[in-house]
């Protein structure tokens, strides 16, 4: 899709980018879907090609291309047919080896990080809890100093990469006693005594990327695997907040886009390629859903241009996640209820569409937790 924020080697690279995915993703999607997970042999291609890298500093082996070169993959994976694919390498690469590089020490970043970037080590970010879900001030997750560790206990869930992790970022209470401003960051390896993988969790939807529970009993963690600085965890969480609503609102204008795309395909070859006769009646309903899809793009774009400028973009992330989020599950709905009046919806990849859609208005906040933002950015409430 052309647009204004991209250049001529944006478009180059959306271009390589698109031809990685039709001939190394799309053929596996099927089975990785049956499998529950994308293989680590994946993650070490992803690595190979240098997309897991692209806004990272070149000392640790990335490409420094940006975060609008980071966007153009996150779209053109997010169409390759399977929300789990995009989830398990977005929630790698785009979230949980970022806090090390942001907040990290050069130990850390040489010894996480730049495996990382590689794919030669899997990694997972650890905050939502059974009994809290995203709430970091009703978080129960403790992290007691002891010497030169801490003792880590607690459990996670709904942990994108939790089974396959070779190391999660885990967010922990070190003073209970201040609600959220007493939480720090902690690079848990999964080897360690006492990390434990509760159960694989079967999931409507992005059935490919390995989602788990997690449990630390008695973990003992190096005090050096703290993450920058005590009882700073929250606002290391808050900060990359924003990226991770952009990256969320880019997967679902792809996602809605790929089932506009497969919703169309199939009208016309319905009726044997007759634009006159095979669109007749569903004319509007797929016009509606293009005009919906180009809102959706146009609002992520530009939210994603002022957060690349560094500029403060809280209110444009937060219309994109929320209108994005939202449009999505709209789209993949009217595109099953088109291949469902046929009779076709069990057996085409659209029903796919529709389950992994219904994530993107709860993942990374609610679409009511985006609205509250909102009224509060627009001084809509005194709160």
């Amino acid at each position: 899709m052309a647009h204004w924020i991209f250049t001529e080697d944006h478009r180059r690279f959306r271009e390589r980018v698109r031809q990685f995915v039709a001939d190394e993703v799309m053929p596996h999607v099927e089975e990785w879907e049956q499998k529950g997970a994308v293989p680590r042999e994946f993650f070490l291609r992803c690595g190979e090609l240098g997309f897991l890298g692209l806004k990272f500093p070149a000392a640790y082996g990335g490409s420094e291309q940006g975060y609008i070169a980071e966007a153009i993959f996150i779209e053109e994976l997010s169409k390759c047919g399977s929300g789990g694919v995009a989830a398990a390498i977005g929630a790698h690469a785009n979230i949980a080896i970022t806090p090390v590089w942001k907040y990290g020490n050069e130990q850390q970043k040489q010894k996480y990080l730049a495996p990382g970037i590689r794919g030669e080590m899997i990694a997972a970010l650890g905050i939502t809890e059974p009994n809290a879900g995203s709430d970091v001030a009703g978080m129960a997750t403790t992290a007691r100093r002891v010497g030169d560790e801490y003792i880590l206990n607690g459990s996670k869930i709904f942990i994108t990469n939790g089974v396959q992790a070779d190391y999660v970022c885990v967010a922990a209470k070190t003073d209970p006693s201040r609600g959220h401003r007493g939480v720090s960051m902690f690079i848990v390896e999964s080897g360690w005594p006492g990390f434990k993988v509760g159960k694989s969790l079967k999931k409507l939807g992005w059935r490919a990327s390995d989602t788990a529970e997690l449990i630390f009993e008695d973990v003992r963690v190096p005090a050096e695997n703290l993450l920058g600085e005590e009882n700073q965890g929250f606002y290391y969480i808050m900060s990359n907040f924003q990226w991770e609503r952009i990256w969320l609102a880019l997967f679902s204008v792809a996602q809605a886009e790929r089932a506009l795309e497969d919703a169309l395909a199939f009208v016309k070859q319905l009726k044997g390629g007759s634009p006159s006769t095979a669109l007749e009646g569903k004319r509007q309903l797929l016009a509606d859903m293009a005009v919906d899809v180009e809102k959706a793009r146009h609002l992520t774009y530009h939210a994603l241009y002022k957060f690349a400028r560094g500029d403060d973009a809280v209110v444009e992330t937060t219309m994109a996640k929320a209108y994005a989020g939202e449009m999505v599950r709209r789209v993949t709905d009217l595109a099953l209820q088109i291949f469902a009046e046929t009779g076709y919806a069990m057996d085409s990849p659209v029903q796919r569409h529709w389950r992994d859609a219904r994530i993107q208005s709860i993942g990374g906040g609610t679409t009511q937790i985006m609205y509250e933002i909102l009224a509060k950015r627009l001084e809509l409430t005194k709160a």
